[in-house]
């Protein structure tokens, strides 16, 4: 009863909020449903990008004037495409650096996801990969330094040679996988793959590669479990060489999804995923679009395999639209 009184005024904060935003929220009536027209451009990070789509399919329904143009690039494309003013917001999945601050970029969290490092699902070693995981230092050994080449140097006697996969685009999963690791995108050594589904593809097609994955690009939405040929190294966080039961939270989109808001897996490689823009947005379509994917729209985040974003963070967020 408790629990239940306090979401209630939790949304009747968020919803006051909200009514004092210059532009108020349209809803879904059909007073307001004509109101808004024009084009919304967007470009950027894989990670967001089906999230995205999904959110631009439902606004359109209530809005059928606008238009919302949508491609994925990589996060690198979403920022230089937003800076130099080319589309009206930029999709992007790491922490915006003080160089593209000074440059006038400003960002606003919109939803969480986690990049997971992967694994060809017939990998030989997989069974004892799921039971011991890699530690943070295996990761950074294989990745950065180099020191483990081979997977008998994780699991037993063999020479078989680890095929370690990064991306060649600028993107956000490669820069948060290396911070994660002490680095970034630059430090990861590996063979270069073009975006989130080549890297998928790869790992698919080499039962002895390793890569890294945004988790919309591991699990089905709709079946909730992993792509046939993929599977996820389990991180042994408390590096004690076995995956005990709160560190085994990849079994099915609804755990690592659950994991992620928990704080059970770590961040990085979770993450925050941003819109960002040359400035705040001054087009109303623009402002419209973002209040309500940060009100109505985070309906649709589950479902969509994303993570909703804490009650605390969409009040600061929309403090931030709307003032």
């Amino acid at each position: 009863m408790k629990k239940s009184k306090i979401k209630q005024i939790s949304i009747l904060i968020l919803a006051l909020l909200l009514v004092s935003c210059k532009n108020n929220t349209i809803s879904e009536n059909e007073e307001n449903s004509d109101k808004l027209q024009g084009t919304i451009s967007i470009s950027g990070a894989f990670a967001l990008y089906p999230m995205t789509v999904r959110w631009a399919e439902e606004f359109k329904k209530l809005h059928p004037d606008v238009r919302i143009d949508i491609s994925a690039g990589g996060a690198g494309k979403g920022m230089t495409d937003a800076l130099s003013e080319m589309v009206d917001l930029g999709m992007f999945s790491r922490e915006v650096c003080e160089e593209e601050v000074e440059k006038g970029a400003w960002k606003i969290a919109l939803t969480k996801d986690a990049v997971l490092p992967t694994i060809n699902s017939k990998n030989p070693f997989l069974k004892d990969l799921k039971r011991k995981g890699m530690s943070r230092q295996e990761f950074i050994d294989v990745y950065i330094t180099e020191k483990i080449k081979n997977w008998g140097e994780l699991v037993g006697n063999n020479d078989k040679k680890i095929n370690n996969y990064t991306r060649s685009d600028a993107c956000g999963a490669a820069g948060t996988w290396g911070k994660y690791l002490g680095g970034d995108q630059e430090s990861l050594i590996g063979i270069g793959v073009f975006g989130d589904p080549g890297m998928a593809d790869a790992i698919k097609k080499d039962i002895l590669g390793v890569g890294y994955n945004n988790v919309v690009y591991i699990y089905d939405i709709n079946s909730k479990i992993k792509y046939e040929g993929l599977e996820v190294i389990p991180i042994d966080i408390n590096e004690n060489d076995t995956i005990d039961e709160e560190e085994n939270v990849y079994n099915t989109l609804n755990d690592i999804t659950i994991a992620i808001k928990d704080g059970k897996y770590p961040s990085p490689p979770a993450r925050d995923l941003y819109f960002v823009s040359q400035g705040k947005p001054e087009k109303e379509i623009v402002i419209e679009f973002i209040k309500w994917i940060l009100t109505e729209g985070q309906k649709y985040v589950k479902e969509s395999g994303y993570v909703q974003l804490s009650e605390e963070k969409i009040k600061s967020e929309l403090d931030k639209i709307c003032n």
